[in-house]
């Protein structure tokens, strides 16, 4: 078997958050040693660069395109599959070898991922978003048309549920169609017809039913929420907090006592503020209210705080393929290049339970690297730097361009 070793660079240690000189050997796959001097079939120069263990993003919806959201209604149903897959390929070019995808992807484009008939980072899919009556994803309008941006289908089962009992038929539903997470809001939305994230959504007990009848699946709940939604997902056991805007410090003491991680979704914000400005979102003007109300100190506060924070960018409302500019944003709301650089590989991974086979360049994990020009520590234009990926050991980007299989 071929070993390899990459050689010269400058390695980003995701425990220790911080850049030094080694290398690394790469065989069947998998790391298999890191250090000084090390040998192999074939060597990867990697002077002048930084290699960081592959990217990871917490909460992308890889089926949705653009920010007009109404344009979207109106596509063909199947267009999102397509749609999807160069979605996918442009987010691995991205260094982002691994996904979360928060609602729109469902178990076959998870298997075509990893039958290698779609290029992509391999995926957590939660196929939809758990919404009451009149909330965040119920797609009924004022007007009284529906204007469903994930409709239901085979793969991805209908999810307004009332009621604990709904809650836990429309859970056991959606395990059986493969979702390896359950999302929920638990607040209003900001592009949704209804309240804002300052209203909370469901009750006690039907959050407890969900987080109840995921864990005997197996499977974790991720919670969009803010503000009073955001401390009844954390009273009642979710594992995230999904954009997080406007929480006070009770929830975050509790997040941090409980080890729930929060996913800012910076991104999206930017993507919405630039969107609105730009005219490229044609919006109510109560639904452009609600897009500046997420501006706050909440990462500032989670970091002193003690929570702990993975990288999510809610793309495409930035676009897919600009997934790195989170970590500059990151970055701006208070964590150092090295925490920024955690959130997007060791602590996503650990969220999202595979932190003993991915998020840092270790014995014993696969290999997915990335090769970025000048200093990993330097996050600033960090996506324009992506020299090369590497996923399971394979070069999928190569001097800035895509390698076929098998090549």
């Amino acid at each position: 078997m071929t070993r390899t070793v990459f050689r010269n660079g400058t390695l980003f240690d995701a425990r220790a958050r911080t850049t030094g000189r080694a290398d690394v050997a790469v065989q069947d796959g998998w790391i298999v040693d890191v250090g000084s001097g090390l040998d192999g079939d074939v060597e990867v120069d990697c002077a002048g660069r930084g290699v960081l263990p592959g990217l990871i993003d917490a909460h992308v919806h890889l089926t949705m395109t653009g920010t007009d959201l109404f344009r979207a209604a109106q596509e063909p149903f199947s267009l999102q599959f397509y749609e999807g897959a160069r979605n996918m390929a442009a987010t691995l070019a991205a260094g982002v070898t691994t996904v979360r995808d928060a609602a729109g992807a469902d178990l076959g484009m998870r298997v075509a991922q990893e039958r290698g008939l779609v290029a992509g980072p391999r995926m957590q899919v939660s196929l939809n978003m758990l919404s009451q009556t009149g909330g965040h994803g119920d797609p009924w309008w004022p007007s009284t048309c529906v204007m469903d941006l994930l409709p239901s289908h085979p793969g991805r089962p209908p999810v307004v549920v009332d009621g604990p009992d709904e809650v836990r038929r429309t859970v056991r539903e959606l395990v059986r169609a493969g979702a390896d997470v359950i999302k929920v809001a638990t607040s209003g939305g900001i592009v949704s017809s209804g309240a804002g994230p300052e209203v909370a959504h469901f009750r006690d007990d039907e959050i407890a039913m969900m987080v109840t009848e995921a864990a005997a699946a197996g499977r974790y709940v991720m919670a969009h929420a803010s503000a009073a939604g955001a401390k009844a997902a954390v009273r009642n056991g979710v594992r995230s907090i999904e954009h997080g805007h406007q929480l006070d410090d009770e929830t975050l003491a509790m997040m941090a006592e409980r080890g729930i991680w929060l996913v800012p979704t910076l991104s999206s914000g930017l993507g919405l503020r630039e969107a609105l400005a730009s005219g490229a979102m044609n919006l109510p003007d109560e639904i452009a209210a609600k897009i500046r109300f997420g501006a706050d100190d909440t990462v500032r506060r989670a970091r002193e705080a003690g929570v702990p924070i993975a990288m999510g960018t809610d793309a495409p409302l930035y676009p897919h393929g600009r997934n790195l500019t989170e970590l500059e944003l990151l970055v701006e709301h208070g964590l150092s290049p090295g925490e920024a650089l955690h959130a997007g590989t060791l602590s996503a991974a650990e969220l999202m339970g595979l932190g003993a086979e991915l998020g840092s360049l270790e014995p014993g994990k696969r290999a997915d690297l990335v090769l970025v020009d000048g200093d990993p520590l330097d996050v600033r234009g960090l996506g324009d730097r992506v020299h090369a990926v590497y996923q399971d050991g394979r070069a999928v980007l190569r001097d800035g361009a895509p390698v076929p299989a098998g090549v």
